[in-house]
């Protein structure tokens, strides 16, 4: 997923399948800190703590329809790959926050603010 709005899109299909009723996606932008920040909050049903510590490795899902979830590994891929990395907080029956920063004077975080 080489187009931030992939990555956006594919966290709020996650959401949505949560059951989320509320997603808010927040993008900043700061040269002074050199990074673009995209923050995805929702009040689905969250994600249990052995799955959310293995979350971004490739062979992690909860679906049962394929054996492997790409999103989230893919987007820290993306931003570990621009000099960022990301963060998950999540808690059963209250929610998910999904943090991705990427450094924001590489190419590809600088073609993705545009």
């Amino acid at each position: 997923m080489k187009d931030l709005a992939l990555h956006i899109l594919d966290i709020v299909h996650n959401a949505i399948s949560a059951k989320a009723t509320l997603i808010e996606v927040d993008i900043r932008e700061s040269e002074k800190e050199d990074l673009l920040t995209l923050v995805i909050k929702d009040n689905g049903r969250g994600i249990a703590p052995h799955m959310l510590a293995t979350v971004t490795d490739a062979y992690t899902t909860s679906r049962t329809t394929r054996k492997v979830g790409m999103g989230l590994p893919l987007l820290r891929q993306n931003a570990e790959q621009s000099g960022g990395g990301i963060s998950l907080e999540s808690e059963v029956g209250v929610g998910t926050t999904v943090t991705a920063k990427f450094g924001f004077s590489t190419s590809t975080a600088r073609r993705w603010a545009k």
